[in-house]
Protein backbone atom coordinates (compact mmCIF):
# COMPACT_ATOMS: atom_id res chain seq x y z
CA UNK A 1 0.00 0.00 0.00
CA UNK A 2 3.01 2.72 0.63
CA UNK A 3 6.19 1.98 -1.13
CA UNK A 4 9.12 4.58 0.12
CA UNK A 5 12.59 4.68 -2.13
CA UNK A 6 15.69 6.55 -1.49
CA UNK A 7 13.54 8.69 0.99
CA UNK A 8 16.31 11.59 2.02
CA UNK A 9 15.59 14.97 4.10
CA UNK A 10 17.95 17.10 4.94
CA UNK A 11 16.79 20.56 6.46
CA UNK A 12 18.34 24.28 5.52
CA UNK A 13 20.21 23.98 9.22
CA UNK A 14 21.92 20.94 7.55
CA UNK A 15 20.30 18.11 9.78
CA UNK A 16 19.36 15.50 7.89
CA UNK A 17 16.46 13.67 9.10
CA UNK A 18 16.30 10.60 6.85
CA UNK A 19 18.74 8.81 5.36
CA UNK A 20 18.24 6.70 2.13
CA UNK A 21 15.00 5.02 3.99
CA UNK A 22 13.40 2.16 1.96
CA UNK A 23 10.20 0.73 3.50
CA UNK A 24 7.13 -1.10 2.15
CA UNK A 25 4.01 -1.61 4.03
CA UNK A 26 1.33 -4.38 3.16
CA UNK A 27 -2.19 -3.36 2.68
CA UNK A 28 -4.17 -4.42 5.37
CA UNK A 29 -1.71 -4.50 8.04
CA UNK A 30 -0.40 -2.56 11.30
CA UNK A 31 2.85 -1.32 11.30
CA UNK A 32 4.51 0.23 14.25
CA UNK A 33 7.38 2.66 13.58
CA UNK A 34 9.50 2.79 16.80
CA UNK A 35 12.42 5.08 17.55
CA UNK A 36 13.75 7.87 19.81
CA UNK A 37 12.82 11.21 20.09
CA UNK A 38 14.58 13.29 17.13
CA UNK A 39 14.95 9.52 15.09
CA UNK A 40 12.86 10.92 11.77
CA UNK A 41 9.59 8.74 12.84
CA UNK A 42 7.54 11.99 12.31
CA UNK A 43 9.55 13.33 9.19
CA UNK A 44 9.27 9.99 7.30
CA UNK A 45 4.91 10.32 8.30
CA UNK A 46 4.53 14.38 7.17
CA UNK A 47 6.63 13.81 4.16
CA UNK A 48 4.14 10.50 3.14
CA UNK A 49 1.27 13.03 3.89
CA UNK A 50 2.33 16.00 1.86
CA UNK A 51 3.29 18.32 5.02
CA UNK A 52 6.88 18.56 4.30
CA UNK A 53 9.06 17.76 1.18
CA UNK A 54 11.37 15.16 0.36
CA UNK A 55 14.91 16.12 -0.71
CA UNK A 56 15.31 13.09 -2.53
CA UNK A 57 14.05 9.74 -2.83
CA UNK A 58 10.17 8.16 -4.26
CA UNK A 59 6.82 7.89 -2.23
CA UNK A 60 4.41 6.03 -3.59
CA UNK A 61 0.36 5.12 -2.39
CA UNK A 62 -1.32 2.41 -3.58
CA UNK A 63 0.95 3.10 -6.39
CA UNK A 64 0.48 6.63 -7.04
CA UNK A 65 3.21 9.05 -6.26
CA UNK A 66 2.58 11.71 -3.48
CA UNK A 67 3.99 14.39 -5.94
CA UNK A 68 2.70 13.59 -9.09
CA UNK A 69 -0.64 12.84 -7.89
CA UNK A 70 -1.00 14.68 -4.24
CA UNK A 71 -4.75 15.00 -4.43
CA UNK A 72 -5.57 11.64 -5.31
CA UNK A 73 -2.92 10.77 -2.32
CA UNK A 74 -3.85 12.78 0.48
CA UNK A 75 -7.43 11.83 0.16
CA UNK A 76 -6.43 8.38 0.62
CA UNK A 77 -4.46 9.20 4.05
CA UNK A 78 -5.87 10.38 7.27
CA UNK A 79 -3.62 11.69 10.21
CA UNK A 80 -4.13 11.97 13.70
CA UNK A 81 -0.90 13.99 14.68
CA UNK A 82 1.06 14.39 18.21
CA UNK A 83 -0.39 17.79 18.47
CA UNK A 84 -3.63 18.60 19.98
CA UNK A 85 -4.21 21.03 17.31
CA UNK A 86 -8.04 21.89 16.09
CA UNK A 87 -10.66 24.78 16.06
CA UNK A 88 -11.40 25.24 20.59
CA UNK A 89 -14.76 26.83 19.42
CA UNK A 90 -15.92 24.32 17.15
CA UNK A 91 -18.49 21.68 18.42
CA UNK A 92 -17.26 18.11 17.79
CA UNK A 93 -19.89 17.85 15.14
CA UNK A 94 -18.52 20.66 13.51
CA UNK A 95 -14.96 19.96 13.06
CA UNK A 96 -15.56 16.52 12.24
CA UNK A 97 -18.38 17.35 9.12
CA UNK A 98 -15.73 20.24 8.42
CA UNK A 99 -12.52 17.60 8.02
CA UNK A 100 -14.80 15.07 5.73
CA UNK A 101 -16.01 18.19 3.43
CA UNK A 102 -12.13 19.43 2.98
CA UNK A 103 -12.07 16.43 0.89
CA UNK A 104 -15.00 17.48 -1.72
CA UNK A 105 -16.81 14.39 -0.25
CA UNK A 106 -20.77 14.40 0.35
CA UNK A 107 -21.97 15.04 3.47
CA UNK A 108 -22.85 11.50 5.29
CA UNK A 109 -24.18 12.18 8.41
CA UNK A 110 -24.54 8.63 8.75
CA UNK A 111 -20.86 7.83 8.38
CA UNK A 112 -20.08 10.51 10.93
CA UNK A 113 -22.69 9.60 13.34
CA UNK A 114 -20.38 5.83 13.51
CA UNK A 115 -17.42 6.97 14.23
CA UNK A 116 -18.62 9.35 17.02
CA UNK A 117 -20.06 6.12 18.21
CA UNK A 118 -16.74 4.17 17.89
CA UNK A 119 -14.97 6.89 20.23
CA UNK A 120 -17.41 7.21 22.22
CA UNK A 121 -17.77 10.83 20.96
CA UNK A 122 -21.47 11.03 20.03
CA UNK A 123 -22.97 12.24 23.37
CA UNK A 124 -20.37 15.15 23.21
CA UNK A 125 -20.94 15.79 19.38
CA UNK A 126 -22.40 19.12 20.35
CA UNK A 127 -20.16 20.07 23.07
CA UNK A 128 -17.03 23.12 22.01
CA UNK A 129 -13.68 21.12 22.13
CA UNK A 130 -12.34 23.70 24.24
CA UNK A 131 -14.78 22.02 27.03
CA UNK A 132 -13.31 18.58 26.60
CA UNK A 133 -10.72 16.66 28.49
CA UNK A 134 -7.40 16.01 26.78
CA UNK A 135 -8.43 12.17 26.37
CA UNK A 136 -11.22 13.30 24.55
CA UNK A 137 -9.66 16.28 22.39
CA UNK A 138 -7.55 13.05 21.38
CA UNK A 139 -10.39 11.17 20.27
CA UNK A 140 -11.89 14.05 17.89
CA UNK A 141 -8.28 14.41 16.17
CA UNK A 142 -8.90 10.47 15.34
CA UNK A 143 -12.41 10.90 14.32
CA UNK A 144 -11.16 14.30 12.35
CA UNK A 145 -8.79 11.87 10.54
CA UNK A 146 -11.33 8.65 10.04
CA UNK A 147 -14.24 11.84 8.84
CA UNK A 148 -13.45 11.20 4.80
CA UNK A 149 -13.12 6.92 5.10
CA UNK A 150 -9.02 6.69 4.88
CA UNK A 151 -7.89 4.04 2.83
CA UNK A 152 -4.39 4.73 5.10
CA UNK A 153 -4.33 5.67 8.55
CA UNK A 154 -1.20 7.00 9.76
CA UNK A 155 -1.07 7.34 14.03
CA UNK A 156 1.62 9.67 15.36
CA UNK A 157 2.05 8.81 19.00
CA UNK A 158 -2.05 8.57 18.98
CA UNK A 159 -2.56 7.59 23.10
CA UNK A 160 0.23 10.22 24.80
CA UNK A 161 -0.88 11.74 27.99
CA UNK A 162 -3.91 9.63 27.75
CA UNK A 163 -5.26 7.19 30.36
CA UNK A 164 -4.80 3.61 29.77
CA UNK A 165 -8.70 2.55 29.62
CA UNK A 166 -8.85 5.04 26.64
CA UNK A 167 -5.71 3.31 25.01
CA UNK A 168 -7.05 -0.15 24.81
CA UNK A 169 -10.58 1.47 23.51
CA UNK A 170 -8.39 3.04 20.86
CA UNK A 171 -6.03 -0.36 20.11
CA UNK A 172 -9.82 -1.94 19.72
CA UNK A 173 -10.70 0.71 17.30
CA UNK A 174 -7.48 0.30 15.41
CA UNK A 175 -8.00 -3.12 14.88
CA UNK A 176 -11.74 -2.96 14.08
CA UNK A 177 -10.07 -0.50 11.47
CA UNK A 178 -7.56 -3.02 10.26
CA UNK A 179 -9.96 -5.71 9.83
CA UNK A 180 -11.89 -3.84 7.69
CA UNK A 181 -9.21 -3.11 5.18
CA UNK A 182 -7.34 0.14 6.57
CA UNK A 183 -3.62 -0.08 6.48
CA UNK A 184 -2.38 1.65 9.45
CA UNK A 185 0.87 3.08 10.59
CA UNK A 186 1.59 3.69 14.15
CA UNK A 187 4.21 5.64 16.01
CA UNK A 188 4.46 5.15 19.30
CA UNK A 189 6.96 5.57 22.61
CA UNK A 190 4.99 2.76 24.27
CA UNK A 191 6.74 -0.59 23.36
CA UNK A 192 3.76 -2.64 24.94
CA UNK A 193 1.42 -0.78 22.16
CA UNK A 194 3.32 -2.15 19.48
CA UNK A 195 3.99 -5.63 21.16
CA UNK A 196 -0.12 -5.31 21.38
CA UNK A 197 -1.17 -4.47 18.07
CA UNK A 198 1.69 -4.19 15.38
CA UNK A 199 2.05 -7.28 12.50
CA UNK A 200 5.03 -5.95 11.61
CA UNK A 201 7.42 -3.68 13.41
CA UNK A 202 10.29 -1.24 12.04
CA UNK A 203 13.20 0.48 14.07
CA UNK A 204 14.26 3.59 12.97
CA UNK A 205 17.31 5.45 14.30
CA UNK A 206 19.31 8.87 13.51
CA UNK A 207 17.21 8.85 10.32
CA UNK A 208 18.43 5.51 9.25
CA UNK A 209 15.32 2.38 9.01
CA UNK A 210 17.75 -0.19 10.63
CA UNK A 211 15.55 -3.12 11.07
CA UNK A 212 11.89 -3.76 9.81
CA UNK A 213 10.47 -7.69 10.67
CA UNK A 214 7.53 -9.23 11.57
CA UNK A 215 7.01 -8.86 15.18
CA UNK A 216 7.14 -12.90 15.96
CA UNK A 217 10.24 -13.33 13.59
CA UNK A 218 11.85 -10.37 15.56
CA UNK A 219 11.00 -11.19 19.37
CA UNK A 220 12.31 -14.81 18.59
CA UNK A 221 15.59 -13.74 16.46
CA UNK A 222 16.81 -11.03 18.63
CA UNK A 223 14.95 -12.51 21.94
CA UNK A 224 17.23 -13.69 24.92
CA UNK A 225 15.86 -15.56 27.74
CA UNK A 226 17.65 -15.17 30.94
CA UNK A 227 17.57 -18.03 33.60
CA UNK A 228 18.40 -17.00 37.42
CA UNK A 229 19.52 -19.77 39.50
CA UNK A 230 19.37 -18.96 43.32
CA UNK A 231 22.63 -20.84 44.76
CA UNK A 232 22.64 -22.33 48.19
CA UNK A 233 25.86 -21.63 48.92
CA UNK A 234 27.07 -17.57 47.23
CA UNK A 235 29.84 -17.55 44.64
CA UNK A 236 33.06 -15.62 45.09
CA UNK A 237 33.75 -15.96 41.84
CA UNK A 238 32.55 -17.63 38.71
CA UNK A 239 34.53 -21.04 38.19
CA UNK A 240 37.41 -21.52 35.49
CA UNK A 241 35.05 -24.73 34.47
CA UNK A 242 32.43 -22.55 33.98
CA UNK A 243 33.82 -19.83 31.61
CA UNK A 244 32.25 -21.23 28.40
CA UNK A 245 29.01 -20.18 29.74
CA UNK A 246 27.63 -16.72 29.51
CA UNK A 247 27.23 -15.79 33.25
CA UNK A 248 26.97 -12.77 36.03
CA UNK A 249 26.86 -12.85 39.92
CA UNK A 250 24.57 -10.88 41.34
CA UNK A 251 24.57 -11.26 45.08
CA UNK A 252 23.87 -14.55 45.80
CA UNK A 253 21.86 -14.94 42.26
CA UNK A 254 23.67 -17.01 39.01
CA UNK A 255 22.33 -15.16 35.93
CA UNK A 256 22.75 -16.60 32.66
CA UNK A 257 21.33 -15.46 29.53
CA UNK A 258 20.94 -17.21 26.16
CA UNK A 259 19.04 -17.41 22.66
CA UNK A 260 15.52 -17.64 23.01
CA UNK A 261 15.71 -20.08 19.78
CA UNK A 262 18.38 -22.46 21.26
CA UNK A 263 16.83 -26.15 21.46
CA UNK A 264 19.48 -27.19 24.46
CA UNK A 265 18.19 -24.37 26.29
CA UNK A 266 19.72 -24.79 30.11
CA UNK A 267 20.13 -28.03 30.10
CA UNK A 268 24.23 -27.90 29.56
CA UNK A 269 24.59 -25.24 32.12
CA UNK A 270 22.59 -27.48 34.69
CA UNK A 271 24.21 -30.66 34.21
CA UNK A 272 27.65 -28.55 34.27
CA UNK A 273 26.66 -27.47 37.54
CA UNK A 274 25.62 -30.62 39.11
CA UNK A 275 28.86 -32.10 38.43
CA UNK A 276 30.76 -30.02 39.81
CA UNK A 277 28.20 -29.61 42.99
CA UNK A 278 27.11 -26.46 42.76
CA UNK A 279 23.30 -26.43 44.53
CA UNK A 280 20.89 -24.02 43.87
CA UNK A 281 17.66 -23.83 45.91
CA UNK A 282 15.20 -21.95 43.13
CA UNK A 283 15.41 -20.84 39.62
CA UNK A 284 13.32 -18.79 37.20
CA UNK A 285 13.81 -17.86 33.54
CA UNK A 286 12.83 -14.59 31.65
CA UNK A 287 12.07 -14.17 28.12
CA UNK A 288 13.26 -10.19 26.45
CA UNK A 289 10.21 -8.36 25.59
CA UNK A 290 10.36 -5.97 22.65
CA UNK A 291 11.14 -3.25 25.18
CA UNK A 292 14.44 -4.92 25.55
CA UNK A 293 14.96 -5.70 21.87
CA UNK A 294 14.16 -2.12 20.97
CA UNK A 295 16.64 -0.61 23.38
CA UNK A 296 19.40 -3.17 22.06
CA UNK A 297 19.11 -2.15 18.31
CA UNK A 298 19.15 1.62 19.46
CA UNK A 299 22.45 1.02 20.80
CA UNK A 300 23.64 -1.84 19.08
CA UNK A 301 22.23 -1.37 15.84
CA UNK A 302 23.37 -4.44 13.31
Amino acid sequence: MISISGLTKTYASGLRALDSVDLEVRRGEIFALLGPNGAGKTTLISIVCGIVNPSSGAVRVDGRDILRDYRVTRAMIGLVPQELHTDMFESVWGTVRFSRGLFGLPPSPAHLEKVLRELSLWEKRNDKIMTLSGGMKRRVLIAKALAHEPRVLFLDEPTAGVDVELRRDMWALVRRLRDSGVTIVLTTHYIDEAEEMADRIGVISKGKLIVVEEKAVLMKKLGKKQLTLHLRQPLAAIPAELAGFPLALKGGDLEYTFDAHDRQGVGPLLRRLDELGIGYSDLNTKQSSLEDIFVSLIHNPQ
